[in-house]
């Protein structure tokens, strides 16, 4: 097998492929990229068994078709300290060869044949949703999906497809986020997929895509591109029991006031406290030590009398972030129960801290 490269192409493709390797056992196949040539065009895969990317290209020069595994660190490494030029990768007696010029380098290859098969969608159920619509609304609410939560399944989102709409749900059970898109399918539908998996797909994926699943996976694909990733398996908490049915107090808020007097008070603490009064907003820091920071917003509030927020500015950061319009609806009952932060689609529920 031979082929040649321009550096900035191959690099692209191997920095696209690295989240997708192996990282703590080198020994183990999948810390390999699997490349193989046809006469045309170069198929490019990684995988750590859970979740997989496969990239076809035109834009490598196939000499002598081919396959190879080899480690994708390794070999990005390599091709990171090399010019910006052609690169010849070349096999010979189970050794891949890089050269450039009179540079040379040499990296041992797995056996092609126990590298892991990826999923193929011909037998997987097609989910008919705006793509871009989905990618978009994923991101909201990733920073509320939890990482290491030993509910595992708390460790991703859920998709809930119903009839007419589809909510995408998060959560750290401190707060949870959730974002309602048009579109259904005729029979109702949930998934669990992991936050790792969501990060790579916001990354991948700027244009349309289709999206199939089953019981297990779910996979992506456009033109050039095949993700995959295993779904996980278990029972996402009743999201709906966690919205307040009714609420005692509502209004619209400034979304920029709000975002700056936040940040302002979270140069000393990250803890605060927001007291919301008839005619303005006060911001105060909680903090253990002597340190103090405070500032106001006048606003209308319509309320009658004071009410007190403490909470961790984090999750509101998180919300605003993600926030289209100007302003912002927030609700609240008691100052010991969860508030409501709200922008047109997306929700998002706070615990608050209490005393």
């Amino acid at each position: 097998m031979k082929v040649r490269v321009q550096k900035q192409i191959i690099e692209t493709l191997l920095i696209n492929l690295q989240p997708f390797l192996e990282k703590k056992d080198a020994s183990q196949i999948t810390s390999h990229i699997f490349f193989s040539t046809g006469e045309e065009t170069c198929t490019i895969k990684a995988t750590d068994s859970e979740i997989g990317l496969q990239i076809v290209t035109d834009q490598i020069i196939v000499d002598h078709p081919g396959t190879f595994t080899v480690n994708g660190k390794k070999f990005l490494d390599i091709i990171r300290i090399l010019k910006d030029d052609e690169i010849v990768l070349e096999l010979l007696n189970d050794v891949l060869t890089v050269k450039q010029k009179h540079s040379k380098f040499k990296l041992p290859t797995f056996n092609v044949n126990n590298y892991p098969v990826f999923p193929v969608i011909n037998d997987k159920s097609k989910i008919t949703l705006d793509s871009l619509s989905l990618i978009r609304n994923l991101k909201k609410i990733s920073p509320a999906i939890d990482t290491n939560n030993p509910k595992y399944e708390l460790n991703g989102a859920l998709i809930s497809i119903g009839t007419d709409h589809t909510d995408l749900v998060g959560t750290d059970t401190r707060r949870l986020a959730i974002t309602s898109i048009p579109g259904g399918s005729d029979s109702e539908l949930s998934l669990i997929l992991p936050k790792k998996a969501i990060l790579e797909i916001q990354k991948l994926f700027l244009d349309q895509i289709e999206i199939f699943y089953d019981e297990t996976t779910l996979l992506i694909q456009n033109k050039n591109t095949l993700f995959y990733t295993r779904l996980i398996n278990g029972k996402f908490p009743d999201y709906q029991r966690i919205i307040p049915a009714t609420l005692k107090h509502e209004f619209t808020l400034p979304k920029k006031a709000m975002l700056d007097s936040i940040r302002m008070i979270t140069t000393i603490s990250q803890e605060i406290k927001i007291t919301f009064l008839p005619d303005s907003v006060l911001f105060h820091s909680l903090s253990a030590d002597n340190v103090e920071a405070k500032t106001e917003i006048e606003i209308h509030t319509g309320l009658e009398e004071k009410f007190d927020l403490s909470l961790n500015s984090k999750y509101m950061l998180d919300f605003l972030a993600h926030v289209d319009q100007e302003t912002f609806q927030i609700g609240f009952n008691e100052s010991s129960l969860p508030f409501m932060v709200k922008d047109e689609n997306f929700i998002t529920i706070i615990m608050p801290i209490v005393a």
